[in-house]
């Protein structure tokens, strides 16, 4: 999307709202209120927003992905400047129009605040439903079976996303039969991302029905056994409250809870882990694509087949370790720090593990008839009597190695087109600026004029993406295999008619630590990794055009690693507190706030 939309990484990330507040106030009437009608509820209006996330698609033009002059035709190829007598044409649709770009992120703000709020009730429901149905000794395995099978719905999305993006954007508005100039593997090719969202809106829309149909609580005879203890504001918390009051007592209830040093550190190790989570899932794809040169619909494939199902695994099998260890909360914080330390040295190869930046004439080496000095800049002596467009960007792949912005860029006048689709160029001849390693046409001899492939040039280290790959989804299996084992220590850290509202505080400072702001702050770390932007209508910068790839590696995985590692520092914190606290058992409320 930020392809056609010519957006930056940054902007993409901002547009996550909702429901950081609304969570809380939610979760602290867990026990008053039908919690699986709730969950209903909001798995049905966030059907809607993922429908509404897909209307930007239908309300914008035709996505334009080339630019040309009028005199230049639809291949990009270098005109004479004085056969072009036609001024530039910037071509509207895909972002170009400021207004219809407003309009479009409105309506993803609009549908990202309608899909938070339906999200309120899910977590802290349903977390807090399971516990309380669950027999004594199964609800960490239970806990651990949710959020395992809750992966598996991003790892759906990745598949369902690698099918639809080999998918052209437009097939709704040109038919899927229509020749096209454009294959996956072009750089400038946008799938069809709007498609997802619909199939996961009626997914979700069939998931929601059967929650109108639990029962609201479990019958008494099989309830547990009622808690003992007697707290002035346990009872006061427990008994029927209003929303006035409500919001009388949520100050002194917050502080409380954000007290106990035990729960404090837990929920700020787990935002450190969750930020790390967060830039990995945002931009992983993303990075693969620029990195080892996938196609988006291949890097999406194999996150889906490979790193989410083993984060799945590891979630369900720390649920099971809880379930036949049950180790107090002493114990697990040290484990918890075992499998932690691991991933984060497992994450120390992957620094090494990257392809080098491509050579791109004008952007990070000069052109071949030109020193240094011609770096970093667009035209050149080989290409200045072309009328090269400032918005152009249909790289090419020189027979020299050296990929250029277009064919016009490369000083390409003449074309070949491909004999089974008329629409597609097979090869570019007569390029000016490349350097000829092959024969060359008659009457062009010293001249030095080459030939040049449709197409960004092969990275250089395609065969590291899947060692690449393997290793974050070790790491990632290592890692979850502490999620649940910390996730029952917040809950068992708190007393019984606290814990919705504990688990609210949890996903409101997990949501505005962490996922609100890490992969913001993923975005702009890779987008200070740009070498060169391309520009959309109006001179307006768009979205990336190439990265320095060892500075792009070393900050995402640089971040990761640092999120973890403070993480790990506030996990020992804790456990020097609970080294001070009377024992805990993971199947026992605490005696004392901790």
């Amino acid at each position: 999307m930020e392809e056609e939309k010519k957006e930056k990484s940054k902007p993409s990330c901002n547009i996550k709202m909702g429901n950081m507040v609304l969570v809380v106030f939610v979760s602290y009437f867990g026990s008053r209120v039908n919690r699986p009608r709730f969950i209903g509820f909001g798995g049905l209006l966030m059907s809607c927003a993922a429908a509404t996330l897909a209307l930007p698609h239908f309300l914008s033009k035709p996505y334009q992905y080339n630019f040309m002059s009028a005199a230049g035709g639809s291949w990009d190829t270098c005109v004479p400047r004085e056969n072009s007598s036609a001024p530039e044409v910037c071509r509207q649709g895909g972002g170009g129009d400021p207004s219809e770009a407003r309009t479009q992120w409105l309506t993803l703000a609009a549908a990202q605040v309608l899909f938070g709020i339906g999200s309120v009730p899910i977590q802290p429901f349903g977390i807090s439903y399971i516990d309380d149905f669950a027999e004594p000794g199964n609800s960490a395995l239970y806990i651990a079976i949710l959020f395992s099978i809750s992966v598996f719905g991003p790892a759906f999305g990745y598949l369902l996303g690698s099918m639809m993006l080999r998918i052209y954007v437009d097939v709704d508005k040109i038919g899927l039969d229509s020749p096209l100039d454009l294959t996956p593997s072009d750089p400038r090719w946008v799938g069809a991302w709007w498609m997802g969202l619909l199939v996961s809106s009626g997914c979700l829309a069939l998931a929601s029905i059967p929650y109108f149909f639990f029962p609201r609580v479990k019958v008494p005879a099989q309830a547990k056994a009622p808690k003992t203890e007697s707290d002035p504001l346990k009872d006061e918390t427990s008994s029927e409250t209003s929303l006035i009051d409500f919001l009388k007592m949520f100050p002194r209830l917050l502080l409380r809870m954000l007290l106990r040093p035990v729960f404090l550190l837990l929920i700020l190790s787990q935002c450190c882990f969750s930020s790390s989570i967060a830039g990995l899932a945002t931009f992983l794809s993303k990075f693969l694509e620029h990195q080892y040169g996938t196609t988006a619909a291949y890097g999406s494939l194999l996150i889906g087949a490979i790193n989410l199902p083993m984060a799945a695994v590891g979630l369900l099998l720390g649920g099971v370790v809880m379930k036949r260890v049950r180790p107090p909360v002493r114990t697990l914080l040290w484990l918890c720090l075992v499998p932690l330390s691991l991933s984060i040295l497992l994450c120390v190869p992957l620094f090494f593990m990257g392809c080098s930046t491509q050579r791109v004439a004008g952007v990070n080496t000069g052109y071949g008839d030109t020193q240094d000095q011609w770096a970093n800049r667009s035209l050149s002596l080989c290409n200045s009597n072309c009328s090269c467009l400032n918005n152009v960007f249909n790289p090419v792949c020189g027979e020299d190695n050296t990929e250029y912005i277009s064919p016009c860029h490369a000083g390409c006048t003449n074309v070949t087109i491909d004999t089974l689709n008329p629409h597609r160029v097979q090869t570019y001849t007569m390029c000016s600026c490349v350097t000829a390693l092959s024969a060359v046409p008659a009457g062009a001899a010293g001249m030095g004029i080459g030939r040049a492939l449709p197409g960004s040039c092969t990275k250089g280290c395609p065969h590291l993406v899947l060692p690449a790959i393997l290793l974050i989804a070790f790491a990632g299996f290592i890692a979850s295999l502490s999620h649940n084992p910390i996730y029952m220590m917040v809950l068992r850290t708190v007393f019984q008619e606290e814990k919705s509202f504990a688990i609210g505080v949890q996903f409101l400072l997990i949501r505005m630590l962490a996922w609100l702001p890490a992969p913001a702050v993923f975005g702009l770390a890779i987008d200070y990794s740009c070498v060169w932007w391309k520009h959309a209508c109006g001179n307006k910068q768009g979205a990336c055009g190439y990265y320095d790839n060892n500075i792009l590696r070393n900050r995402y995985f640089g971040l990761q690693v640092g999120y973890k590692c403070l993480g790990l520092v506030l996990l020992a914190l804790a456990g020097w507190r609970v080294q001070h606290t009377p024992c805990l058992s993971i199947e026992k409320e605490p005696e004392v706030p901790v």
